[in-house]
């Protein structure tokens, strides 16, 4: 006898969010990303199955500092040393849907890279590669006003995401993102009403609903992951439940799982490094994934490739969980 799976109905769904603009849409970009619109929770392909694909990203840097992670300097190789050919890489030989540029040598206590050499890296970039992009700045707010004016203008018709937008600095960078079309990260420390404020800030100040996602800040395996996974899925719930300030999509950043001291120390009593780091960012990102984010920022590209096998048998699998969607 066949058993019935009882299936949840949700009032509300998650928003779609466009990244990357093509020709048509007066871009240069090969192709534009959709994602969310959900009904139900990851993954319960028995109550539905969500119209977008995650979203998978990685990271690349204009500058190195010095405490980076030798096993990635190792897998990227060479190509590392410059944006451009490094966001190659992400994307010709490791399949990165989305590059993540994270401008850090702005910063005045790095290199102070001027917001012009911000603009020029930020053009390398989008000359390397077609894929849609994602710019951060340092996090130094008085800094980050000027770079990111510069980077939105750089990029305008492109349709890139910038970052962060936080409760103490989002004006600034929400008038360069409306100037030019872009959409905003927001930003909020692991807490869902500080979540639901930064978008009220947002769309208060005129930013539009669909031109955001959220970042609550995804914590390392170890290292309050679980925490981090709660309050994204109370995100997810209040949205599905009709909160529609809540109800645009996700984003994390996995790269935060090599701040754990497990993921890259040299102990042989821990296993291969080579291997433990990358398994240590994708269990984060597979958290991240399970609580309802829908784009990820990855570091390794053993990660990348980790996460996609992972996401494609899950995707295999739906045909025979809770019997089909």
């Amino acid at each position: 006898m066949a058993v019935e799976i009882p299936k949840e109905k949700w009032s509300g769904k998650i928003g779609e969010l466009v990244i990357g603009a093509t020709a048509e849409e007066g871009g240069t970009r090969s192709k534009k990303i959709v994602v969310g619109g959900a009904e139900t929770l990851p993954y319960l392909y028995f109550e539905g199955k969500p119209p977008h694909p995650k979203a998978l990203g990685m990271e690349v840097l204009d500058v190195i500092p010095e405490d980076y992670p030798e096993q990635v300097k190792a897998a990227i190789g060479d190509a590392i040393n410059s944006p451009g050919t490094w966001a190659k890489k992400c994307v010709e030989d490791f399949g990165a849907d989305i590059i993540c540029l994270k401008l850090i040598g702005t910063n005045p206590e790095e290199q102070n890279r001027s917001p012009e050499d911000a603009a020029k890296t930020v053009r390398e970039v989008l000359d390397a590669v077609s894929t849609p992009l994602i710019i951060y700045g340092s996090g130094n707010e008085e800094k980050d006003a000027k770079v990111m004016e510069s980077v939105s203008n750089e990029a305008k018709g492109e349709r890139c995401l910038l970052g962060l937008a936080e409760e103490s600095a989002y004006k600034s960078l929400a008038v360069a993102a409306m100037a030019n079309g872009h959409g905003i990260v927001a930003f909020s420390n692991l807490d869902i009403n500080l979540a639901k404020q930064m978008n009220i800030l947002l769309t208060d100040f005129g930013v539009k609903l669909e031109d955001i996602i959220m970042d609550p800040l995804v914590a390392g395996l170890g290292y309050g992951l679980e925490y981090s996974y709660s309050v994204m899925e109370r995100i997810r719930l209040a949205a599905l439940m009709g909160d529609k300030i809540l109800q645009v999509p996700m984003i994390a950043d996995t790269s935060i799982a090599w701040k754990a001291r497990e993921a890259y120390i040299d102990n042989p009593a821990w296993g291969d490094p080579t291997k433990r780091g990358p398994i240590w960012e994708s269990t984060t990102a597979m958290g991240a994934l399970m609580a309802g984010a829908e784009v990820l920022i990855i570091r390794h590209p053993e990660t990348l490739k980790i996460v996609r096998k992972t996401l494609d048998d899950l995707e295999n699998a739906k045909t025979f969980v809770g019997g089909g969607a």
